[in-house]
């Protein structure tokens, strides 16, 4: 892989403040200002591993404006005008307004479809259901009795709630939607054969601690995977420490990077703790990798990391024990304590391995 063999690089700085394209595909789209509870003003928006979230600038922009708001406004970004209108409505209208993270993520997806001259991101068919355009709804949306995997995969409709939990999943189908769109296609699959039922299976349950809680560990040293793998905390994480690359300030001579993908994870970020425990994947690349734009390293990280759960997800024995623990906080630059080569010295977080080479 190399520079060359990905797509040109498209800045996405779209912000709220800008018109959407006059595109028949984009209907009008309004972000409602209404109140969000006070999780949501929790969030440190520049920690290091929120850095690869795609529209991350306008999503922060748009919730720390929400978050101190009343519920004053109503913000129209109109496909046929040239500016965005701003109205001022009836607080008693607008006050309880729901369904703000689902307009917050909507308006994200088509900005960011428009910045990269891409559509938008769509379901992975399976059995008689045909590709579908990625939408987020309201919760209230989902029909009842029906599988929220199997919604999404036969209307395209995300159901959103306006909880932190929800707008970090939306933000990870943002950044990696061929990714969570092939999850949901074997959710599907499972569903179509085994029903829903009180237990899910080694596959959904592999999806699902993934889904939640899963990293990706990025490299072009190899050692550095395999001693993860095998719960060599100093051979990963201490000794390569120079080898790691720094989110705030990437490097192209670095040769390993984390990327959060689980929102779950993401959510209990908002409250850092050291014994926090991502269960990753390891996905080996040359150093071209690392010359690349935050933007083109993600883009092309989608499309491997797809590829890696298909080939896992297909194994006859597969279960979350394929996932490799990974203390999240231990990830170098992630943490300042962990410049300290005895942060790592504690048990209870740096666990000796379960299982051998």
């Amino acid at each position: 892989m190399t520079a060359s063999n990905l797509p040109p690089l498209h800045r996405l700085d779209a912000r709220f403040d800008k018109p959407l394209p006059n595109d028949s595909s984009v209907q009008t789209s309004a972000i409602v200002a209404s109140r969000l509870d006070d999780s949501f003003a929790q969030i440190d928006w520049r920690a290091p591993w929120l850095g690869h979230v795609q529209q991350l600038d306008a999503i922060s922009q748009t919730i720390t404006q929400l978050s101190a708001t009343k519920g004053l406004s109503i913000k129209c970004a109109n496909t046929k005008s040239s500016a965005p209108e701003t109205q001022v409505l009836d607080i008693s209208r607008t006050q309880n307004t729901p369904d703000i993270i689902a307009k917050v993520l909507n308006t994200a997806l088509h900005q960011q479809a428009a910045a990269l001259q891409q559509r938008l991101p769509h379901t992975k068919p399976v059995y008689n259901h045909k590709a579908q355009t990625l939408q987020f709804v309201s919760q209230d949306a989902l029909p009842e009795g029906e599988a929220y995997e199997s919604f999404i995969g036969s209307k395209g409709n995300i159901p959103t709630r306006d909880n932190l939990h929800d707008l970090f999943n939306g933000s990870i189908w943002l950044t990696f939607p061929k990714t969570k769109a092939l999850l949901n296609h074997y959710h599907m699959l499972e569903i179509e054969q085994q029903g829903v039922g009180a237990s899910r299976g080694r596959v959904r349950d592999t999806i699902t601690v993934f889904d939640e809680n899963g990293a990706v560990l990025v490299t072009a040293n190899p050692s550095i995977g395999e001693a993860l793998i095998g719960f060599d905390w100093q051979g990963s994480l201490v000794q390569p420490r120079a080898q790691w690359d720094d989110p705030i300030s990437p490097s192209p001579k670095a040769q390993a990077a984390v990327y959060i993908f689980g929102h779950a994870l993401l959510e209990q970020l908002i409250a850092p703790r050291k014994p926090l425990c991502a269960h990753s994947v390891v996905i080996n690349v040359s150093q071209d990798f690392f010359a690349l734009s935050t933007q083109q390293r993600i883009a092309f990280l989608d499309d491997k990391l797809a590829d890696y759960m298909n080939e896992l997800l297909s194994k006859d024995e597969v279960t979350p024990r394929h996932l490799s623990p990974l203390p999240i906080l231990g990830v170098p630059h992630f943490w300042a304590e962990n410049k300290d080569p005895n942060f790592y010295d504690d048990p209870f977080v740096f666990r000796s391995g379960r299982r051998k080479k």
